[in-house]
C-alpha cells in the first residue's frame, strides 16, 4: 500500500539548531532511506521551500484567484513529504519513527480511485 509521509515542524527549529543537532536531523534522514530501502519502496521524496514562496490557488465565482502563501494559517508548516509503497501501516510507522523528533509526521494512505491507477 501506498502512504503519504506530511513532515510538519516548526520554521525556528532549524535556524535555531546547532550544527551538531542539524546533522542528526541529516543522520536521521539517511536512515530512514536505508531502512526504507530494506523493508519498503521509497516512490518518492522532496524537501520543499518555505510557505513564504508557496501560492495558493482558488476557485472564487468560477474564477481562479491566486494568493501569496500558504493555503492555512499555522505554527507549522509542511517542510516535505515521503511517499512510500510500505507493507502496512506497521511498518510505515517504524520507518517514520526513524526521522528527526522536532517532526510532527502525518501518514496517510494513499487512495486508489478507478480509472486513474497508474
Amino acid at each position: 500500500m501506498k502512504y503519504l509521509a506530511l513532515l510538519a515542524y516548526e520554521p525556528t527549529v532549524w535556524d535555531e539548531a546547532s550544527e551538531e543537532t542539524r546533522q542528526a536531523y541529516h543522520q536521521a534522514h539517511l536512515d530512514f532511506h536505508k531502512a526504507v530501502a530494506e523493508r519498503a519502496t521509497l516512490l518518492a521524496g522532496e524537501a520543499l521551500a518555505d510557505v513564504d514562496a508557496a501560492t495558493t490557488m482558488r476557485h472564487v465565482d468560477g474564477q481562479v484567484a491566486l494568493t501569496d502563501g500558504p493555503f492555512a494559517e499555522t505554527v507549522e508548516q509542511i517542510g516535505g513529504f515521503y511517499l512510500v509503497d510500505a507493507p502496512d501501516l506497521d511498518v510505515m510507522t517504524d520507518l517514520c519513527a526513524l526521522l528527526p523528533t522536532a517532526y510532527a509526521i502525518e501518514i496517510r494512505p494513499v487512495v486508489t480511485i478507478e480509472g486513474f491507477e497508474s
